[in-house]
C-alpha cells in the first residue's frame, strides 16, 4: 500500500514515500527533500554467508549524472566506477548504521541509495543517510534503529542545520553529524579552524534535528514495519569460550602485553597454536574440527576481554604506555632529491612519507557529480601498501578505506592552503604509508604538513592529526577509559577511533568511527580537550623544530610561474588559430607551459626562469597595441617593388613604402632589404582599414636633428 509521510526538516518539508516502487526489496523509500529526490533500497540474504567473521554490510550511493541534467562525458556516455564523492558518502551512510545490526548476524544486508534528482540546496547526501535509515526501519532486517543525519554548516556565527549553497559558500564548516534518539553515532567535518566549543555547539544543535527524525522514522515503523526475521546466531558457544578463558585467560592477558607489535603478533600465533593443541588432545580431532570456528571467535574474545579489562580496570595499554601518553615521535623533510617536496613522519611502528608535486592551475582534479563543485586545485591521495602490514599480496588500487583517508587528510589542510591568488599552482600531495599500527591517516596530515613547507607552499598554519580512542564497561555506561593515539590494537578492539586534525588555532577535520551504540556529549568534549594539547604537543615539540616555516624558495625542480594580464580580446590572437600562435610560444620558448583564464589572466610556467621570460616577452609582442608615432622593431616577411611588408608583433604587419625607407634615394627594395631582416620602424600612421604605414626615414631625420643638437 501506498503511503507518505512527511515532516519538517530546517524549514524545509521532508517527504518519505513508500509502498509504490521496488516491492521485491526487503525495504523500500523515496525521499523527498525540496527538488531532490533520493530512493533507498535494502535487501538481506536469505540465509548467512559461510566461512567468514564479520558481518557483511554494503552501501552504495549511485550518483546517476541525469540527476542533474547532464550526460555522462565518458566513451560509453553511462555512469562508470563511483566518484570519490560517492563513495566517500558510502562510507558515511555505512558507519551509524553498522553498529545498530545484532553482533552474531552474519547475513548479507545491501544498502542502495540512488539519486534520482538534485537541488543543490538540499543535499542528496542527508536523504540517503535518513532514507536508509527509513528503509531497514520498515523492512523485516533485524536493525537497532532509527538513526537521523543533517547537515551543519557555520555562517557569520551562527550554526544553520542543511545550509543552502549561499550559505555553504561563506560557511566555515561543513560538517555531517548521524545518531540516534540518544546519542551521536557519526561525525565527519571539514573546518576552518573551528574552536572546541564552536563544534560542539554545532554537533549538540544537530542533534536536536537528528532526534526528531530519529521520531518521525519511529512512527513510520510503529505504522507499517515488518517484523524482524529470524537469522541464524553466529554467537561463540559459551562452554568453548568459558573453558578457554578459564584454561588461558592470564597467559593471554601477560601475552598480549608488548611494546612492539611484532611481538605480540607472535605472542597471539603461539598461543593460539597451543590452544588448538590443548583442544585437539583433550577431545580428539573430530571435536576439534567441529569446534573450529568456535575456538578461533574464542580466542578472539578473550583477547579483546583481557585488553578492555586491562585498560578499564588498571589503566594499563598493552604497550605499556599511560593514558594520555604519545607513541615515540620523530619526523624528516627534504627526504627525497628531485621531488618538490618530501616529508616522513613517524609515530610509534606508524610511518606515512608524504610527496608534494606542484602544476599548472590547467591540472586541477576535474570533478563530474551531481553538485556545483567542478573541479579542485589541492588534490590529497594516500596509498596503503600491503607491505605497510607485513603482508604479500599485490596492489590492485585504491579502495574505499583509501579514498576516505585521504579525503579526510585533504580536509584537514585545505583551509591553510594559499588562495590561488596567492599561489596559482594546482597542488599534489601523496601519502604513502610505509608501517601502519594504527592512526595512518593522521600520520598523513602531519607528514604532508612538513613536505608542504618544504616545497615551499605558503600554508598559514602547520597543521596535526591525532585519534583518541574508547572503552566502555558494559556493566556501567557512565563507566569508560579515553586513550590518546590509539595503535592497531585499541582501535581493533575498542569502541571509537576519534580522529581530530587542526591547528592551535582550532579543528581543520574530523572523522569518527564508533563501534558502540554512540557517543556522550561528555566523551566529544573530552575527546576535543584531548585532540588539543596532543595536536599542540605535536606542532611544537616534534614538527616545528625540524622546519618552522615554508621554505622562501620552491624547488629548483618546481616550475616557476610568471603571472599577467593581457586585455580579454587579445586571448584570441594569443591562442591562434587552431592553437597556432600559443604552441609556437611554446615551442619557441623551449616547452614552457601556458595557462589562460577567461578574465585575461595568463600563467606562464617554466622550469628555467629565462624560458619563461621569453615567453612572457612573445606575449607581450603579440598584445601591444601599435600606436601612431611609436617607435618598434620588427622582422620583413615580404618584398614588393613598391616597398616591404614588417612583422610588428602582436600579428600586426605593416607596409613600408619604398619612398620611405631612406633619405636617399632607392632603385629597388632588395637594394636595402632582404626577408628575415631585424629593423626598426616609426608608425606614421594607422589609416581607416587598419592598415599601417611605417618609415625609416624618419628615424633617420630624428637621428641627424639629434647629431646637430650635439
Amino acid at each position: 500500500m501506498f503511503k507518505t509521510y512527511s515532516t519538517e526538516l530546517a524549514g524545509r518539508k521532508l517527504i518519505i514515500e513508500t509502498g509504490k516502487i521496488a516491492e521485491l526489496a526487503n525495504g523500500s523509500v523515496m525521499v523527498r527533500y525540496g527538488d531532490t529526490v533520493v530512493m533507498v533500497n535494502v535487501t538481506a540474504s536469505k540465509e548467512p554467508r559461510e566461512g567468514i567473521d564479520f558481518f557483511p554490510l554494503s552501501v552504495d550511493y549511485e550518483e546517476k549524472l541525469y540527476a542533474v541534467g547532464k550526460i555522462p562525458g565518458s566513451f560509453m556516455k553511462r555512469e562508470g566506477k563511483p566518484a570519490d564523492k560517492a563513495i566517500l558518502t558510502s562510507r558515511a551512510i555505512d558507519r551509524p548504521l553498522r553498529p545498530l545490526f545484532p553482533k552474531d548476524f552474519r547475513n548479507d544486508v545491501c544498502v542502495v541509495a540512488t539519486v534520482l534528482s538534485v537541488e543543490q540546496d538540499n543535499s542528496p547526501e542527508v536523504c540517503a543517510m535518513i532514507g536508509s535509515a527509513a528503509a531497514l526501519a520498515i523492512s523485516d532486517i533485524p536493525f537497532g534503529g532509527p538513526t537521523g543525519a543533517v547537515n551543519v554548516g557555520y555562517v557569520d556565527g551562527q550554526v544553520i542545520i542543511n545550509p543552502t549553497v549561499a550559505q555553504r559558500e561563506k560557511s566555515r564548516l561543513t560538517l555531517t553529524v548521524a545518531g540516534t534518539e540518544q546519542k551521536i553515532t557519526m561525525i565527519e567535518a571539514g573546518a576552518d579552524e573551528i574552536p572546541n566549543d564552536t563544534m560542539l555547539e554545532a554537533i549538540k544543535t544537530a542533534h536536536e534535528e537528528i532526534k526528531k527524525i530519529c521520531y518521525f522514522i519511529s512512527d513510520i515503523q510503529k505504522d507499517i514495519g515488518k517484523p524482524k526475521f529470524e537469522y541464524v546466531s553466529f554467537a561463540v558457544k559459551s562452554e568453548v569460550y568459558e573453558e578457554i578463558e578459564q584454561q588461558f585467560k592470564e597467559r593471554m592477558y601477560q601475552d598480549v602485553q608488548a611494546p612492539d607489535k611484532d611481538t605480540r603478533d607472535a605472542n597471539m600465533t603461539k598461543l593460539a597454536e597451543d590452544i588448538n593443541n590443548y583442544w585437539l588432545e583433550k577431545y580428539g580431532e573430530e571435536k576439534c574440527e567441529e569446534d573450529k570456528r568456535d575456538i578461533a571467535d574464542s580466542i578472539h574474545d578473550l583477547e579483546k576481554a583481557c585488553v578492555r579489562e586491562m585498560i578499564l580496570k588498571e589503566h594499563k595499554r598493552p604497550d605499556g604506555r599511560k593514558i594520555d601518553e604519545l607513541r615515540p615521535l620523530s619526523c624528516e623533510v627534504a627526504v627525497l632529491p628531485r621531488v618538490h617536496g618530501s616529508a616522513i613522519f613517524t609515530r610509534g611502528q606508524t610511518q606515512a612519507m608524504s610527496i608534494v608535486t606542484l602544476g599548472m592551475k590547467s591540472e586541477e582534479q576535474i570533478l563530474d557529480g551531481v553538485d556545483e563543485e567542478t573541479g579542485k586545485r589541492y588534490m590529497h591521495q594516500y596509498n596503503f601498501p600491503s607491505y605497510s602490514v607485513g603482508e604479500a599480496r599485490p596492489s590492485r588500487g585504491p579502495g574505499r578505506r583509501e579514498i576516505g583517508h585521504g579525503a579526510l587528510a585533504e580536509k584537514a589542510l585545505v583551509p591553510v592552503i594559499p588562495s590561488e591568488e596567492e599561489f596559482p599552482y594546482a597542488i599534489r600531495v601523496v601519502s604513502e604509508i610505509l608501517s601502519s599500527n594504527g592512526s595512518t591517516s593522521q600520520a598523513s596530515i602531519c607528514g604532508s604538513t612538513l613536505a608542504l613547507m618544504d616545497a615551499g607552499v605558503p600554508i598559514k598554519r602547520p597543521v596535526a592529526g591525532i585519534s583518541t580512542g574508547l572503552i566502555t564497561s558494559k556493566e556501567n555506561p557512565d563507566e569508560y577509559i579515553m586513550l590518546t593515539d590509539i595503535q592497531g590494537i585499541e582501535d581493533f578492539f575498542g569502541d571509537m577511533d576519534f580522529k581530530v586534525g587542526g591547528t592551535k588555532e582550532g579543528i581543520t577535520a574530523i572523522q569518527v568511527d564508533i563501534k558502540c551504540d554512540g557517543l556522550t556529549y561528555d566523551i566529544i568534549a573530552e575527546a576535543f580537550a584531548r585532540t588539543k594539547v596532543a595536536r599542540d604537543y605535536i606542532l611544537d615539540e616534534i614538527m616545528l623544530p625540524v622546519i618552522s616555516k615554508p621554505r622562501e624558495e620552491l624547488s629548483k625542480y618546481a616550475p616557476k610561474i610568471i603571472t599577467m594580464h593581457i586585455a580579454v580580446d587579445k586571448i584570441k590572437d594569443v591562442i591562434g588559430p587552431g592553437g597556432k600562435m600559443i604552441n609556437k610560444i611554446i615551442e619557441e620558448a623551449k616547452g614552457v607551459k601556458i595557462d589562460i583564464e577567461e578574465d585575461g589572466t595568463v600563467c606562464i610556467y617554466s622550469v628555467e626562469g629565462q624560458d619563461g621570460n621569453r615567453a612572457k616577452k612573445m606575449i607581450e609582442d603579440i598584445t601591444k597595441e601599435i600606436e601612431a608615432g611609436s617607435i618598434y622593431d620588427g622582422t620583413v616577411t615580404r618584398i614588393a617593388s613598391f616597398g616591404a611588408f614588417v612583422d610588428l608583433g602582436a600579428g600586426k604587419e605593416g607596409l613600408l613604402h619604398i619612398s620611405k625607407i631612406s633619405n636617399k634615394r632607392v632603385e629597388k627594395v632588395e637594394d636595402v632589404l632582404a626577408i628575415g631582416d631585424e629593423i626598426t620602424v616609426k608608425v606614421l600612421e594607422i589609416d581607416n582599414q587598419g592598415r599601417i604605414n611605417l618609415s625609416m626615414k624618419e628615424l633617420e631625420v630624428t637621428a641627424q636633428e639629434e647629431k646637430k643638437e650635439d
